[in-house]
């Protein structure tokens, strides 16, 4: 006689745990991704819909019609003005630039300091991890890790030094040398997004209820409205 398997019995509480471990499963290549992976050669971005395609979200010319221009920048040689009240100027070349880097997921800056104290402030870039090297001059950087360490990572670089800023960790760079410094750096979007962390506090638009920043910051009333009069310069 053949023997009777016994099927388990799957509670509802059982399925639906099952169920949201499949989504989670399903969803778990999206949460990793950074910029969409593109799904052809290349997908130059434009404005006009008039003879494009559309691909991975975004209008695109006409592979046919693609040229050489589409793909170029020119002028990252050229050193920048600094005179500014943080002291560096940031040059980016992304997709605002050179259209063809839509859908690759990369761009890049070059980043002029002026001698004794030239800052790249503290932000943020929310979209892109950036790896940073040093062309000429002398420079303090560094990233400050999540909620609750707080930990604060420095290095003091020179030309040829290159430094990891991980994606969304608020991070600066600051020259210590007598000289001008500059340095490139590529990041893992192409429209990495930058927060310039005083400016988004102290100088958003419309401003922060000063009760915020009293209680978030412990400061005087006083101070807090003092800090949001000022003028907060971002770099790009």
């Amino acid at each position: 006689m053949a023997k009777s398997i016994k099927i388990p019995f799957i509670t509802m509480k059982t399925a639906h745990f099952i169920l949201i471990f499949c989504l989670l499963a399903l969803a778990s290549p999206f949460a990793y991704a950074s910029d969409p992976s593109p799904l052809q050669d290349f997908c130059v971005a434009i404005n006009d819909p008039k003879d494009a395609v559309f691909v991975n979200g975004k209008f695109c010319k006409d592979p046919k019609l693609a040229k050489a221009q589409d793909f170029y920048y020119s002028g990252l040689n050229i050193p920048i003005n600094t005179s500014n009240p943080v002291g560096s100027t940031v040059t980016p070349v992304n997709v605002a630039q050179i259209p063809g880097l839509n859908t690759l997921g990369i761009s890049l800056v070059r980043i002029d300091y002026a001698p004794n104290g030239g800052l790249n402030p503290p932000h943020t870039h929310p979209r892109a991890t950036e790896i940073l090297v040093v062309v000429e001059g002398t420079l303090y950087v560094g990233f400050v890790t999540s909620n609750t360490d707080n930990r604060l990572i420095t290095k003091v670089l020179y030309p040829g030094d290159v430094f990891v800023f991980p994606i969304g960790l608020i991070h600066f760079q600051f020259n210590v040398g007598k000289t001008n410094a500059v340095a490139f750096a590529a990041l893992s979007s192409q429209n990495p997004g930058v927060i310039t962390v005083v400016n988004a506090v102290f100088g958003s638009n419309p401003p922060i209820n000063p009760d915020v920043l009293v209680k978030a910051f412990q400061l005087d009333k006083n101070v807090a409205k003092n800090l949001q009069s000022k003028f907060w310069w971002a770099n790009n």
